[in-house]
């Protein structure tokens, strides 16, 4: 099978294998998704970084494959993975889909579970892993 990359990339939506929320959405080119699978740990390619990074390398909170699946397209990953830490997004939280748009606007539906700031040692809006 050949997965259908565009523009050299690929995106990856990452879910928590046991409670089936979504945790964050990234993108691989073709040696992160190698990578991915030799390692056993999820690697990205950084858009803004123009590099790879495994999730994880500066918090701790990795993220352990447990399945990867294809999308009918062949053009979307969802991958299944364990989180090795008390969250996911760089802002704290478990998943980075903490926020409800709605006509009334934004509104936070989640708690921080860490602070990024002890974590990655500059605030949370700075933070890339």
């Amino acid at each position: 099978m050949e997965l259908k990359y565009q523009d050299e990339l690929i995106p990856a939506i990452i879910q928590d294998k046991h409670s089936g929320k979504v945790l964050m959405l990234g993108y691989m080119n073709r040696e992160a998704y190698r990578q991915t699978l030799a390692s056993g740990y999820v690697t990205f390619y950084s858009r803004s970084r123009r590099k790879l990074w495994t999730k994880g390398e500066t918090s701790g909170h990795r993220l352990k494959v447990r399945e990867v699946r294809v999308d009918c397209d062949q053009d979307a990953l969802l991958i299944q993975a364990d989180l090795t830490g008390p969250g996911c997004c760089h802002m704290g939280y478990k998943s980075c889909f903490f926020r409800k748009l709605s006509e009334k606007g934004e509104e936070i539906i989640a708690r921080r579970e860490f602070d990024p700031a002890k974590v990655y040692g500059q605030s949370a809006q700075e933070s890339q892993t």
